[in-house]
């Protein structure tokens, strides 16, 4: 990647971060730091190992496209390097108003040197797609969980089906794609918006045969390399299941009974209010109000709600600069 493009990304998330930290009660932070002591230092090492999944899920993927006979082939792309990669975007997403608008186009800009455009744009495309498909299926199981586990309320009875319905069909749009591409469905889908047609009907009329070709690189994944498919939701969706570690290791502190499939409930709720609010850089407030609610639900105070809120939001913002950071260690070889 161009110098002045890495700079610009660096910039841009370190304006925002700057503006999110400057929002934060610093009283407030200390003494939820104070309170925590250890566990929080637990919850920033989880999300270093966390993120490793997040690279295994992609560097499978990047090593898969183009080689529909074996699981794997040698990229020549690192996995450190890729991991570095990884944890920079993830930090460009949190600090982008609509999500996926920084971190993604930097993986791309990364990757494109080493392996090709059309290839790494495709690599991208897959892995996004896995991320968001993984979700889903959490969300989709935590609805059983929650009835296997907690008791019905009228509320819950009405918003579970909804949410089960939604989460359906999303996992079968999303298996379409995966057999037939998406890359030249998502554009056609763009051309039929007022404001973006004007830039996307030409975009598509010019890269076609490219369009073509991603998708053509996408539906392989699926269909002729199942098991790598299969190995990259698996690792995906498993770190959506280590991600409510966070949530457990924060409400020891102050619920020392707090149970596993409590915490996945209160993760699995939150996070699919807080991407309800997709547009918001960090998703401010949305998340805080979805443990708000989750934690309440369950029949824990408020407080808890909001001890957890707090520090969620400390540890994002903490691995959002150390992800900016990242940004500016630019090794030429992967």
């Amino acid at each position: 990647m161009k110098k002045k493009y890495q700079n610009a990304f660096f910039i841009f998330g370190l304006v925002v971060l700057i503006i999110m930290v400057s929002q934060l009660d610093f009283k407030e932070v200390w003494e939820g730091l104070t309170h925590a002591g250890y566990w929080f230092l637990a919850v920033l090492a989880l999300w270093g190992f966390l993120y490793m999944f997040n690279t295994s899920s992609w560097y499978l993927i990047i090593n898969s496209i183009g080689n529909e006979k074996g699981l794997c082939k040698k990229s020549g792309i690192g996995f450190w390097w890729l991991y570095k990669i990884t944890v920079s975007s993830f930090a460009l997403n949190y600090a982008t108003p609509g999500g996926l608008m920084g971190g993604e186009p930097y993986r791309i800009m990364m990757l494109s040197p080493k392996i090709g455009t059309q290839k790494a744009s495709s690599s991208v495309i897959l892995f996004v797609m896995t991320h968001i498909f993984s979700h889903f299926w959490f969300w989709f199981l935590s609805v059983f969980l929650y009835v296997l586990t907690q008791e019905m309320t009228t509320l819950a009875c009405i918003m579970l089906p909804i949410i089960a319905c939604f989460c359906m069909m999303v996992i079968w749009f999303f298996l379409r794609g995966y057999k037939k591409g998406i890359a030249m469905t998502g554009m056609n889908l763009l051309s039929h918006f007022p404001i973006v047609k004007r830039w996307a009907l030409p975009f598509i009329e010019r890269n076609r045969e490219k369009l073509a070709s991603v998708d053509q690189q996408i539906a392989a994944l699926h269909n002729q390399n199942p098991r790598t498919f299969k190995a990259a939701v698996l690792l995906e969706f498993t770190c959506r299941l280590v991600s409510t570690l966070e949530i457990y290791f924060i409400l020891l502190v102050i619920t020392p009974d707090i149970t596993i499939p409590q915490c996945i409930l209160i993760y699995a709720f939150t996070t699919l209010f807080a991407n309800m609010l997709f547009f918001m850089p960090l998703q401010l407030g949305g998340r805080e109000g979805g443990f708000l609610m989750s934690t309440e639900g369950l029949g824990m105070t408020a407080q808890a709600g909001i001890f957890v809120g707090l520090l969620v939001r400390i540890r994002e913002l903490i691995w959002t600069a150390i992800g900016l950071l990242l940004i500016k260690i630019d090794k030429k070889a992967a």
